[in-house]
């Protein structure tokens, strides 16, 4: 798959007047943007309210207005969101970087619990938030969607973002919750993920016994074979650094072995239509346990550095790209013909957001600990509080997943699709600044 640089990266609103010179323009600043977001993160990094996420956000909300002004209303983007960018370029840094970071004895003590909350948690909400946005749109009068577009809002909206919530939870202070929520948030993702795919392939018009099974069947066959796809690579990478010992020779040429083969396993599972999420996490797991020990000390610098700046920068970038985008003036001006049914959806979609994500904690919070012998490894109603709370935020994979269903190219024609996505740019960040 190739770049059409046009595509995404789109003149500032066709002020630029030679075509081959736009994307150029859009990338440089685009670029100076990332870097000015870096810089205002480094400053207010005591701050207790501002991080590098609500940085990136606002400074992407200011350019937008500053887009809007100098084009004459418009267009507040300097590049068109593609959904692929986002799960084949932006996405694996951030996953793998979260496995190869994380304290593995917390997490395997607690893997238990943390698929409690991140798969069946997940059906939960995705249940919930289905039935319930169905049920109230119907009483609204909000008629717009059909049976395929409630499910898809279910798997759009079960997706917690777990980029955001790791900023605000120290690994340190609280390895427990720390380890519930991040493990969560991973499992969580490609749950829905997985979801969302089901829903495109299956047909769920009329959702009978057989169908429901045959759901449950496939997603169990995604969760374990793209769990061994990636401790497979990861395995294969540390037995081929260690049988050839690059080190002796180049650290370059061991740094990139470890690097394409991180990507190797995200790619392998998206070719095998598995979940490449599940896939390069614990290939991260797997290489930070084995394939990172038998390299030179030079390369553990290197690629514990590298691998951590890669993931920081595609976090700024997607939360620069969101706070740019929730200007965007097409489906604004659709949806400011009914105002009322604009905030009845955001309402109804939000109030589901936490109606669902109570239903799947507080439950399987009890469930947990009543398989826990020790007062000291079981959930407090206080921790319960914080991993509901943590849990709320809906980020990038909701924004992707809402722009797969709603948009054709970025762009949004219908006003009802005009609807969810501006619904889904308010929910994400209404979530992200409250939370934080």
């Amino acid at each position: 798959m190739g770049f059409d640089w046009s595509l995404p990266f789109g003149g500032l609103g066709g002020s630029i007047g030679e075509p081959d010179a736009a994307p150029v323009h859009s990338i440089t600043l685009f670029v100076a943007l990332l870097l000015t977001c870096i810089l205002i993160g480094h400053l207010l990094e005591k701050s207790r309210w501002m991080n590098e996420s609500i940085t990136a956000l606002v400074i992407g909300v200011v350019t937008g207005i500053l887009i809007l002004v100098t084009t004459g209303g418009k267009s507040s983007r300097i590049l068109i969101f593609d959904e692929e960018i986002f799960f084949i370029y932006l996405l694996p840094p951030i996953i793998f970087n979260a496995g190869f970071q994380v304290k593995k004895k917390q997490f395997f003590r607690n893997f238990m619990t943390i698929t409690l909350f991140g798969a069946v948690g997940t059906l939960i909400s995705f249940v919930i938030i289905f039935l319930g946005s169905r049920k109230l749109f119907s009483i609204l009068g909000i008629d717009f969607l059909d049976t395929m577009d409630f499910l898809a809002l279910g798997a759009i909206f079960s997706a917690t973002d777990s980029v955001c919530t790791l900023q605000v939870l120290s690994q340190e202070d609280t390895p427990l919750l720390y380890s519930l929520v991040f493990g969560e948030g991973v499992v969580n993702d490609a749950t829905s993920v997985v979801l969302f795919n089901a829903i495109q392939r299956f047909d769920l018009s009329h959702i009978t016994s057989s169908i429901a099974l045959q759901l449950l069947g496939s997603f169990l066959y995604l969760f374990f074979t793209s769990t061994l796809l990636g401790i497979a690579i990861g395995l294969l990478s540390a037995y081929i650094i260690k049988k050839l010992y690059f080190g002796r020779h180049s650290t370059d040429r061991e740094v990139s072995l470890m690097m394409l083969m991180a990507y190797l396993s995200y790619v392998m599972a998206e070719l095998f239509d598995l979940s490449g999420i599940l896939t390069v996490f614990f290939c991260g797991i797997v290489m930070s346990h084995y394939t990172w020990h038998n390299v030179t000390e030079s390369s553990r610098v290197t690629t514990k550095h590298a691998f951590a700046a890669l993931s920081f920068i595609s976090e700024i970038f997607i939360f620069l790209y969101v706070g740019m985008d929730a200007l965007d003036i097409e489906k604004w001006r659709i949806v400011a013909k009914s105002p009322a049914t604009s905030a009845g959806v955001s309402s109804v979609m939000l109030g589901m957001v936490l109606l669902g994500r109570a239903a799947s904690v507080f439950p399987l919070s009890f469930i947990s600990n009543l398989f826990k012998k020790s007062d000291n490894d079981k959930i407090q109603f206080k921790e319960q509080i914080i991993i509901w709370w943590a849990g709320l935020i809906r980020g990038a994979v909701s924004m992707a997943l809402a722009y797969n269903q709603f948009t054709r190219a970025g762009y949004t024609q219908l006003q009802g699709n005009a609807f969810m996505i501006t619904s889904t740019i308010t929910i994400v960040l209404f979530s992200t600044v409250v939370r934080t």
